[in-house]
């Protein structure tokens, strides 16, 4: 099979040997995989791949059935799936557990759904299983234009939950609202946490998803309400900050730490059939669904990630397979 392979500072998409199909495992040939910054992350050497876990970069994909182990039911060769992967996405094969792979939603193509698996997991599993996020209960999230946070707009919307953004640009706040956000702040026009009062009555919010880390700690733990859960899902400002615990206590907080990647197959497939029951009928009705900015041939992959590196992306970028 091809796969991209890192040579150098290049991405190669070339020859390189199938992945095993293990026990408790499906092979799936793929159509269209999608692009994370975990992806980038690993390419430069700050995220290595979980033990056992492909070496080839991609943490979702769709595709379909070819080969089955033994000791999986419910599938069949030939089945349209998608599926959250621990790596080994940007390949033409790819071998996941079963409990990780789902039908692809009705009506979606395969470019669509390979947009779905590990966003709407990310979101969900951050905001309503984490975070415990219950009805009218308010929400921030950071990076509110990237492939999470238009996920996560449109879950609150669909759930009842108010949901606020900030995002690096006024026509990325635009559309943020028009999917589903209340309102928004430009990193660029200053500081999130002085609009706080007015997005929330006074009260705080209740929940934010930041992926940002250090340079907004002291500025989220202003902005939570009482009781306010904190989750940290990624470390683009920094991995070190000083905290007030008085704060901490006094608002009786919660900071929640929380990857997706290494997490057992157990956790995963607890989080894929929460999608399946409560958000894959959402995907169905046109209630919510994939939010793609660009769609880019696999072997362009390198293209692929300069955009998601120039932030100036709304949703997804994802990979082709022809």
């Amino acid at each position: 099979m091809k796969a991209i392979e890192i040579r150098g500072d290049q991405l190669v998409w070339s020859d390189t040997p199938s992945p095993v199909l293990g026990d408790g495992e499906i092979r799936i040939e793929v159509r269209a995989s999608a692009v994370n910054r975990a992806d980038l992350a690993q390419r430069a050497g700050g995220y290595p791949p979980p033990p056992g876990a492909s070496p080839i970069m991609g943490l979702e994909c769709s595709g379909v059935v070819s080969e089955i182990a033994e000791d999986v039911s419910g599938f069949e060769i030939g089945d349209e799936v998608c599926a959250l992967l621990a790596g080994g996405g940007y390949a033409e094969e790819v071998v996941a557990p079963a409990p990780q792979v789902v039908p692809v939603p009705a009506g979606l193509s395969f470019v669509e759904a390979a947009a779905l698996p590990e966003v709407f997991a990310t979101a969900y599993l951050n905001l309503y299983m984490e975070a415990a996020l219950a009805p009218g209960e308010r929400v921030l999230l950071h990076a509110g234009a990237s492939g999470v946070g238009t996920a996560a707009i449109q879950l609150c919307r669909a759930f009842g939950n108010p949901v606020f953004v900030t995002a690096g640009a006024d026509d990325k706040i635009e559309r943020c609202v028009t999917l589903g956000a209340s309102g928004g702040s430009n990193r660029h026009s200053g500081g999130f946490a002085d609009r706080v009062e007015n997005w929330t009555d006074g009260n705080g919010f209740d929940v934010i998803l930041d992926p940002v880390g250090a340079g907004y700690l002291a500025d989220n733990i202003r902005s939570l309400a009482i009781d306010g859960r904190l989750v940290l899902i990624g470390l683009m400002g920094g991995a070190s900050a000083e905290v007030s615990l008085g704060l901490l206590m006094m608002k009786r907080l919660r900071v929640i730490g929380s990857t997706l990647r290494a997490r057992p197959v157990v956790a995963k497939a607890a989080v894929m059939s929460a999608l399946r029951d409560r958000v894959w009928p959402l995907i169905e009705s046109g209630e919510i669904g994939p939010i793609i900015d660009e769609v880019i041939p696999i072997a362009e992959t390198g293209r692929a990630h300069e955009l998601i590196e120039s932030n100036e992306t709304f949703g997804k970028v994802v990979l082709k397979v022809d």
